[in-house]
């Protein structure tokens, strides 16, 4: 895992200081989109978290897979599908528990969002969020099938983008072993465009247990550039969090680093 953290490390510095081969304003363009959760562009990140500070000095390393694809269903309707899919890799997170290495849970999101702004320039999305049992060990996700709302609230001026985003999931169905769900995501967030194609962005990404009354409440600081590498745009990230809140045992701080494949518009 470190020499695929000091690889990705490395891009990262590449896509930093390098000049952009795309025109300066297509890059600043498609860096303010990468900032809309529903904007009309195909994108492909692959997020990569590790998380220290684990019971006993446990860890945990996630690779998110995360498409986003978005269709027209009408003249003035999108629908936005954004799909989690966390690979995991985690030793001793519950105390002396060993490692685990496969797949967690996958949320699939589902965004009815207006093609246009209103006339106060907010951009929104509503629709269903779903949690599917997909883990690959009872360690890496819940064997519980979960459903509920999702909503989407921005509002993007020449240099900044602001807006939550939130969702609550309830189990329905799923192993009698494992305790029922009900989980409120909280994801306020803050981005300022930066000239050449570069963001800076602060966000939250917070979740409250219902069932145990208990917050994990990361604050992430991330910067992202965006660049072309050939003939592919892309877009490179890299950024730090601490938790203001975790259950006992949980995580005290950890880094993201995150590669975008950008689908070009037919």
């Amino acid at each position: 895992m470190k020499r695929h953290a000091r690889q990705a490390i490395g891009a990262l510095a590449l896509a930093t200081f390098a000049s952009p081969l795309c025109a300066q304003e297509s890059a600043d363009e498609v860096a303010k989109k990468l900032s809309n959760p529903v904007a009309a562009m195909i994108s492909i990140p692959l997020q990569y978290n590790a998380d220290f500070g684990y019971a006993n000095d446990g860890s945990k390393h996630t690779l998110n897979i995360q498409p986003v694809i978005p269709a027209s269903i009408s003249e003035d309707w999108n629908l936005i599908t954004r799909v989690i899919v966390p690979v995991i890799y985690q030793d001793d997170v519950f105390g002396e528990s060993g490692s685990q290495f496969g797949f967690g849970n996958v949320t699939p999101t589902f965004f009815f969002s207006p093609k246009q702004p209103t006339s106060g320039g907010v951009t929104w999305g509503l629709g269903p969020v779903l949690l599917l049992p997909t883990a690959s060990d009872d360690l890496l996700g819940v064997d519980e099938w979960g459903a509920g709302p999702s909503v989407l609230v921005l509002r993007q001026s020449a240099h900044w983008t602001v807006g939550m985003l939130a969702n609550h999931i309830w189990s329905f169905g799923g192993s009698a072993n494992d305790p029922d769900i009900s989980n409120t995501f909280l994801q306020p967030f803050f981005a300022r465009q930066l000239p050449g194609g570069r963001t800076l962005t602060f966000n939250s990404e917070s979740t409250y247990d219902w069932e145990n009354q208990q917050w994990t409440a990361p604050v992430n600081v991330v910067y992202s550039k965006v660049t072309r590498i050939g003939g592919q745009t892309m877009s490179f990230a890299g950024g730090v969090r601490g938790y203001l809140d975790s259950p006992r045992g949980g995580p005290d701080w950890g880094v993201r680093l995150v590669v975008t494949f950008l689908v070009p518009e037919k």
